[in-house]
């Protein structure tokens, strides 16, 4: 049983903690796949949010580089099967999780770190916090996403201005730009990070994961293509027990029950 991650398993929801503080949480290959093996058992286990952050003075720094030593390997690394094998199934279980993933990034982000980040659905931060693109340092690319994330929450410039520079972003200029939802004191962030995570999960989760879904694909579709790709979902949670039970709620002037179904 590996230590790089703590799970907290909470009545609806779990809290997932990575690890490693004395290396920043960056991630070697067993956090990777702890961390994978827990998202993906999440259905099993009647998870309906997650909240991911970090222990110890930061989020993560996103590739632990003494795995990626040229100078201890025989050769160059492959770095494009690191992000095959490792970050963009990452990247892609986080998205398709029908349910919403909450980040509280709890100080620095770098790297892969800061792209995990952006891939959740919901990023709060401490005001401590910052967010760095610091690939550029070591003569790579923003991977993780972060290349077209980066982009389509901010704009080509300043995507390019994060990515050419490494500069640190603050968490409240973060907030301006609209790359996360929100910038907290850093007192508040795991006290509002959790009563988010309990409040979704208590929450009407199949039309969170259908509403992930539907803006999700927006950064592909046509207009029509969405515009029926909308009256699909629609028709779903029409027919779902927490429609029933949210209109019932409403007009009997109470609070909802929602099963998530």
């Amino acid at each position: 049983m590996t230590d790089s991650i703590l799970v907290q398993q909470h009545e609806r929801w779990t809290e997932i903690t990575l690890n490693r503080p004395d290396r920043l949480n960056s991630f070697n290959d067993e956090m990777h796949f702890a961390l994978r093996e827990t998202l993906e058992g999440t259905h099993e286990d009647g998870t309906r949010a997650v909240l991911l952050t970090g222990a110890g003075r930061g989020f993560c720094a996103g590739q632990d580089l003494g795995d990626r030593d040229p100078s201890k390997m025989d050769g160059p690394p492959d770095l494009g099967k690191t992000v095959r094998d490792f970050y963009a199934p990452l990247v892609r279980l986080i998205r398709s999780l029908d349910f919403p993933v909450i980040c509280a990034v709890n100080g620095v982000a770098a790297g892969a770190g800061a792209n995990i980040a952006l891939a959740c659905d919901i990023v709060l931060a401490g005001e401590s916090a910052k967010f760095i693109q610091s690939f550029s340092k070591v003569g790579l690319i923003p991977d993780t996403g972060g290349s077209w994330h980066l982009p389509r929450l901010l704009g080509e410039a300043r995507a390019k201005g994060l990515a050419f520079t490494a500069e640190p972003l603050t968490a409240r200029k973060a907030e301006e730009w609209g790359l996360i939802w929100k910038a907290l004191p850093d007192a508040d962030l795991m006290d509002e990070a959790r009563a988010m995570a309990a409040r979704f999960a208590d929450g009407p989760t199949l039309g969170y994961g259908l509403t992930k879904a539907a803006i999700q694909a927006a950064a592909t579709d046509s207009l029509t293509d969405h515009l029926e790709l909308e009256a699909d979902y629609m028709k779903r949670c029409g027919e779902s027990a927490d429609y029933a039970e949210g209109v019932s709620a409403f007009l009997q002037k109470r609070a909802p029950e929602f099963k998530g179904s």
